[in-house]
């Protein structure tokens, strides 16, 4: 055996103690876990089951939507995620079986709310919020927290909100409202379970949006966390009907900072993105922003199903859901993982004097996104409604309506629900840019 020198032997150490710093980075490496890949099948599995007749449509109060919040806390266990609402109730779950410690992912209260109240129960119906968390990874900034929500009831069998009450009793099954959205915070919670961020992040799930927003704002009245340490929230709603790759985020301008970290997280492939300032909107965002906090809103647009019984997996793009959840998984991580908090814009809600219960019927599907031309810009009109029989069609651009003025939608809604069905009324609309006019007779939501 040949016997080493004492220079080998310094030179062998030297390349062991190299050796072994390698082998410890290589360590390091495989204990940092890659990203999380969004599985679109996943997403669609999510949906199906929630969208399934078997839930009867998830209406709040009902037995349907206490199995899906059930469903939830099962999912959330099964993640591994942190339970942060107290049983203040009883012990144990509302449904069960459900793994130990589920109902700290409930947040169960009484929804009380206009359309309940017209329905014959001001006392209201008993339901829960589904919460739990990830930890944050950094100490310091783990005791912030950025909320992401989307609301998992829908309209069950009541034709009360539905724009096809001519069906009557029929499932709305609501699978792009909101099961998409639902889906999509399951998928969130994946990727922030497996890789978490340096804030802690709240995964939300509500009731009784449907109702008006019940649930999202019991939680700002009651969270689990404190709010003031609530650095931004995150909505999702309607996120399954991905078309032409145009994504509308609504909160853009709720924060200074967030329009450039929207345009940094949307990488190749890009979505083409209509950005939205306001933060306030008909979902669970508005909640929060009216408490100060700066929030994001990621929405697909409407369609001909929306709040029907049509509105069915079957037409769900899980392929480009998951492309909005694998964008809005790089914005989340871009706001937990900052050193300092957004800086909040504060901007007045917008008002508009819709009446509660108007049945006027236009049948226009109005591009809920903003443009460069003042208007209410139509995605499309709805086959032998008014608005077809007056020569309305995808694209035209309304800025007048009954004398009034259209600038966007809350002066359209303003303009059309000062009227009653029946009225004739003059309507001023671009198409090509030429500036056109039809006379339409307003029907009733039941045509």
């Amino acid at each position: 055996m040949h016997r080493p020198t004492a220079r080998h032997n310094s030179r062998t150490a030297r390349t062991a103690l190299a050796v072994l710093v390698l082998l410890g980075a290589c360590k390091t490496i495989e204990r940092t876990p890659a990203p999380a890949q969004i599985d679109a099948d996943r997403i669609l599995r999510d949906i199906a089951y929630l969208a399934d007749d078997r839930l009867e449509g998830r209406g709040t109060g009902t037995a349907g939507n206490d199995s899906a919040a059930a469903w939830l806390a099962r999912r959330h266990a099964e993640l591994g995620l942190k339970a942060i609402v107290p049983d203040t109730i009883r012990p144990g779950c509302r449904t069960a079986p459900l793994p130990s410690g589920c109902d700290g992912y409930l947040q169960r209260f009484q929804a009380k709310g206009v359309e309940l109240a017209h329905a014959g129960r001001p006392e209201g119906v008993p339901t829960q919020n589904v919460v739990a968390m990830v930890p944050g990874r950094d100490p310091a900034l783990a005791k912030e927290y950025i909320v992401i929500g989307a609301h998992f009831d829908h309209l069950g069998r009541s034709p009360a909100s539905a724009l096809d009450p001519g069906a009557g009793n029929a499932i709305r099954n609501g699978a792009d409202d909101n099961a998409s959205g639902t889906a999509a915070l399951l998928e969130l919670a994946r990727a922030f379970a497996a890789r978490p961020a340096r804030r802690s992040i709240v995964i939300a799930h509500f009731s009784g949006e449907e109702l008006g927003l019940l649930g999202s704002q019991w939680f700002v009245e009651h969270p689990p966390v404190p709010l003031e340490h609530i650095a931004a929230m995150v909505n999702f709603d309607m996120v399954g009907r991905l078309r032409n790759d145009k994504l509308i985020v609504y909160g853009v301008g709720t924060a200074n900072e967030l329009p450039a970290l929207l345009d940094s997280a949307n990488v190749e492939p890009k979505l083409v993105l209509s950005e939205v300032k306001d933060g306030f909107g008909p979902s669970d965002h508005s909640s929060f922003y009216a408490k100060g906090i700066p929030v994001l809103h990621f929405f697909t647009d409407l369609h001909d199903d929306y709040h029907r019984a049509t509105d069915d997996v079957e037409k769900i793009n899980s392929a480009g859901e998951a492309r909005v959840v694998a964008l809005a998984e790089r914005v989340v991580r871009s706001i937990a993982d900052r050193p300092a908090r957004l800086e909040v814009v504060r901007v007045a809600a917008a008002t508009t004097t819709r009446r509660e219960g108007s049945n006027v019927y236009l049948g226009t599907i109005p591009d809920m996104s903003t443009g460069a031309v003042p208007g209410l810009k139509l995605t499309g009109v709805r086959a032998g409604s008014p608005a077809d029989k007056g020569g309305l069609k995808e694209g035209d651009i309304v800025v007048g309506l009954g004398g009034k003025e259209v600038k966007d939608l809350y002066t359209y809604s303003d303009a059309l629900y000062a009227h009653q069905p029946g009225d004739e009324v003059e309507i001023v609309f671009l198409r090509g840019g030429a500036r056109q006019t039809t006379r339409v007779t307003l029907g009733a939501r039941a045509q």
